[in-house]
């Protein structure tokens, strides 16, 4: 018996491995995998939400066995089947709610009530993405969840497209989540385009210190006024508010600690990797994708731009005048969009400090955001 020939036994043992199920798609993905974890890895760009995402996207792109399959015929699903249900059944998103509200002092938004108009204003920039979106050809529920990108809030993002366009998660995250890295770079330009250099001196009074039972008070009172008018923000409204009153109550500090570290880190990871597998090349690999991208931009830029119009149009009726630069702070992208506002202000007066007065619209923006949702909810998919 002759004995096998090497170039036969090459063929079955390349046969044998996935090789040959690897398609043009899953290699460009690759490449856009590389350029997520850059960002993530190497410009340090929201690394705790990219780098999940991204290594989710990598295995989504690989030909595996046993990862993302559903069970059939009394045989088990995969690992991510089962991990990903916490985005269909919308845990993740509520849950990263709870360890935000459990980081986040209400405080300066207490204090200055008055830059809840900031946080709404910037919601503008939510509505006009979304009627951008319909002119374009998306359906009005793919354009609602397309518009919240807007919001710079990736939680809501992510519950929103799951409710309205799932086919749509992966786009609308990864946009989501990269601009929310990229506010550094897109904000100032605008921020600086808006303003005069004597309006970004503009120094703002101290903010009068909260005490905790005002604290307790307005996170109850937010919960209760917005779920009474909104009902379909229940889950994030709820959460967020749960996870204030654990920190504010001084008597559940184990379960702050808690939701601000173990819980929020866990869903993190699982929430990253779950949007991370839903971005196959055939999915992300496609004209809608690009839309999103060019959509997003243009919504963080409207709604950065409300915000700072919002104030100076404040200021033209105020005796106490807001720096404009804090308006800019009403997306919420907590508290990374504070912080810019804090930078312009002191490149302009390295004695100015405005980050205190900037997490009040910055804060507002993260309930209007969420309220937004709500809206779109229950108007295009209740």
């Amino acid at each position: 018996m002759q004995p096998e020939p090497l170039s036969a036994r090459l063929e079955r043992l390349f046969d044998m491995t996935a090789l040959p199920d690897v398609t043009w798609q899953m290699a460009a993905m690759w490449l856009i995998v590389a350029g997520l974890f850059y960002l993530a890895i190497f410009r340090k760009f929201e690394p705790l939400l990219l780098v999940p995402i991204a290594f989710g996207a990598l295995l989504a792109n690989l030909p595996t066995e046993g990862l993302v399959n559903p069970p059939a015929d009394g045989v088990a699903g995969g690992l991510f089947h089962y991990i990903s249900l916490g985005v269909d059944l919308e845990l993740f998103p509520p849950l990263i709610f709870l360890g935000v509200g459990a980081l986040t002092d209400f405080g300066p938004l207490i204090a200055n009530p008055r830059t809840l108009l900031l946080g709404g204003a910037a919601q503008f920039g939510v509505f006009a993405t979304f009627l951008g979106a319909t002119l374009i050809g998306f359906t009005p529920m793919e354009a609602g969840a397309i518009g919240i990108i807007g919001g710079a809030d990736g939680p809501t993002s992510i519950f929103l497209a799951n409710k309205m366009a799932p086919h749509l998660l992966a786009p609308i995250a990864v946009a989501a989540y990269s601009y929310m890295a990229l506010v550094p770079l897109i904000q100032p330009p605008i921020m600086r385009a808006l303003t005069t250099e004597a309006e970004r001196r503009i120094r703002m009074q101290s903010l009068r210190p909260v005490s905790r039972l005002e604290k307790l008070i307005f996170a109850g009172l937010v919960t209760v006024v917005v779920i009474l008018l909104v009902p379909a923000a229940s889950a994030l409204i709820g959460m967020l508010m749960l996870g204030n009153v654990l920190r504010e109550s001084l008597v559940t500090e184990r379960l702050a600690k808690a939701a601000q570290n173990e819980v929020i880190n866990v869903v993190t990871i699982l929430l990253g990797t779950s949007v991370g597998i839903t971005m196959t090349g055939e999915r992300f690999l496609n004209a809608d994708t690009l839309k999103i991208l060019g959509l997003g931009v243009i919504a963080f830029g409207i709604a950065t731009a409300a915000g700072v119009l919002m104030a100076k149009a404040m200021n033209l009726v105020s005796r106490t005048k807001i720096n404009p630069l804090i308006g800019s702070a009403g997306v919420s992208a907590v508290p990374m969009a504070a912080r810019v506002s804090q930078i312009e202000g002191q490149r302009a007066d390295p004695g100015n400090y405005l980050l205190m007065h900037a997490m009040g619209p910055n804060v507002a923006g993260v309930i209007g955001t969420a309220v937004v949702a709500g809206y779109f909810i229950a108007q295009y998919a209740g």
